[in-house]
């Protein structure tokens, strides 16, 4: 089906298309390089596989600032719905770029102590490799920082989707539940951090509302309110 006679999956794609640079680089790299609480096999991790430790920081950024045309894309199609939330939708995630842009400046610091510049050749490796530990767990802070907008954006969003004639209503209540989660592991993680990554597993199933809407704008796409309304006219008629 065309893009014109089905607008949403443009937006289903840009959306698809960010999304995995960002999962690789908050989930994948991850994975193969950080050892919690041993700064020492973290740092090593690192130094042996230092291209994919650069390559998860430049996924991060260009998942990000591709995340502009998928708000952009995605007002685009709802804006007819409430003009003021498609608007707040896109006004959070610009907010929230700027965040994950600076945070990835974590990423940088620790890379630079695992490397151990000249400049640094006053620290021993122990205390290097503790300082890189501790950029890594604030760009881990970062990103919790960043999980109210993370949540905020998905709010309007859900409103759209909800009172559009565009897509399911079920889709606009599950993002309204994920964007809620969002919020509250971000304030969990800063209130009551040892209570993580248990909030982080009871989310699970709210956080997979993003991705029900995300495939389902790639697999059905959504419909054209100018056919609705042409559908309408012919239904009377």
């Amino acid at each position: 089906m065309s893009s014109t006679k089905n607008p949403g999956r443009f937006a289903g794609l840009l959306y698809l298309l960010f999304s995995i640079p960002g999962v690789f680089a908050m989930v994948y790299v991850p994975s193969k390089l950080l050892v919690h609480g041993n700064a020492a096999a973290t740092a090593n991790n690192i130094a042996a596989s230092e291209t994919l430790f650069r390559l998860g920081i430049a996924a991060q950024l260009i998942s990000q600032a591709g995340f502009i045309f998928v708000a952009l894309a995605l007002y685009d199609l709802l804006k007819g719905v409430n003009r003021r939330y498609a608007s707040l939708m896109v006004t959070f995630v610009v907010v929230s770029i700027p965040i994950a842009f600076l945070n990835e400046l974590n990423s940088i610091a620790a890379l630079v102590l695992v490397r151990g510049a000249d400049l640094l050749s006053l620290f021993e490796k122990p205390q290097r490799d503790a300082l890189a530990m501790l950029f890594l767990n604030l760009h881990f802070q970062g990103l919790v920082v960043d999980e109210i907008f993370f949540g905020l954006w998905l709010l309007p969003l859900a409103l759209l989707v909800y009172g559009s004639r565009l897509l399911p209503r079920f889709l606009g209540i599950w993002l309204a539940l994920d964007g809620l989660a969002w919020m509250i592991l971000s304030l969990t993680g800063i209130l009551l951090p040892q209570y993580y990554d248990k909030v982080f597993t009871y989310a699970q199933p709210a956080s997979f509302g993003e991705v029900a809407f995300m495939l389902w704008l790639v697999i059905r796409g959504a419909r054209s309110p100018a056919l609705d309304a042409t559908a309408l006219s012919s239904a009377v008629s």
